[in-house]
């Protein structure tokens, strides 16, 4: 489980993400956490040039959720479907956690998601 006290190395990569992917996604508005999980979500799909209606839009959140939470053990990647929609399943339950720790959490595993893309360091 995360701790509730600041890191200042995930402080600090956060930061250097937000900047990164604020200058080349969004009009100067920085980006937050649900932003970043659709930004993934699209990686993930491979079909960021699409228009989606609003229901894609929240499976594409949701892609993002689980594509980040799966090296934590909470989901696995099941199958593609006949759209190419990636679907998850549920391995381990979600720990109840406070809102500070639900966020602490969701930077943590996004970090460590571009971390490993290469994006940041």
């Amino acid at each position: 489980m995360p701790k509730s006290s600041p890191d200042p190395v995930l402080k600090s990569r956060w930061e250097n993400l937000i900047k990164k992917l604020t200058n080349q996604f969004s009009d100067g508005e920085n980006l937050d956490v649900e932003g970043i999980l659709y930004l993934i979500g699209l990686q993930e799909f491979g079909k960021p040039h699409e228009r989606f209606k609003k229901e894609d839009n929240i499976n594409l959140i949701h892609i993002g959720i689980c594509t980040v939470l799966e090296p934590y053990g909470y989901y696995t990647f099941d199958f593609i479907d006949e759209q190419g929609w990636p679907y998850f399943k549920s391995t381990i339950p979600l720990p109840y956690l406070k809102p500070g720790e639900q966020s602490i959490l969701m930077k943590t595993a996004i970090v460590e998601y571009f971390l490993k893309q290469g994006l940041i360091s």
